[in-house]
């Protein structure tokens, strides 16, 4: 605050924060949505398998969009691994953080990309089963895709003892109706 009287209030306010945005998302002149994200990898050959199932677990619970793995040969001719973490800008560190305790490897590698992506809306629908939920992609105002949730489709088939494809299908017929 300052010393002098003035008419108006001397008083400098400063408010500082951070965003709790989960990605920077960006929407182009054509109705592109662009998204920045974070790509992690490294190379492991010497971690007991079973382990890999509890650290995708670890990473999609803190944030990560996309965990996969992909066989390689590595030095010496030894079988091994690369894993691949797409997460949002802000998750990079917890994701390196849980590689680092969960796994053997001793560095990861970064990239920061941008990537397009497609409006999506879940929509429950009923079948003569029960509920399913739809995610419908757009782009704009054009659906691009219509896909029933696996786990929806999956659970449903189990109780009636019915095919999952039959399910998936009266999902797909019921979006249209």
């Amino acid at each position: 605050a300052g010393s002098q009287d003035l008419p108006i209030a001397n008083i400098l306010r400063l408010w500082l924060g951070e965003s709790n945005l989960e990605t920077s998302l960006e929407t182009t002149e054509n109705n592109r949505i662009i998204e920045n994200i974070t790509i992690l990898e490294t190379q492991i050959d010497d971690l007991n398998p079973q382990v890999i199932g509890y650290l995708f677990e670890l990473l999609f619970k803190v944030g990560a969009l996309d965990v996969f793995t992909q066989p390689i040969g590595m030095k010496k001719s030894r079988p091994g691994i690369l894993l691949t973490v797409i997460c949002p800008p802000n998750k990079a560190l917890i994701c390196e953080e849980i590689i680092f305790q969960e796994t053997t490897t001793l560095g990861i590698r970064y990239r920061s990309q941008q990537r397009s992506i497609l409006g999506r809306e879940i929509k429950t629908v009923e079948t003569i089963y029960g509920k399913v939920r739809v995610k419908i992609a757009r782009q704009g105002n054009k659906i691009i895709n219509i896909q029933p949730e696996y786990e929806d489709v999956a659970k449903l088939a189990q109780e009636h003892q019915k095919p999952l494809r039959i399910i998936h299908q009266l999902a797909l017929i019921s979006i249209e109706n």
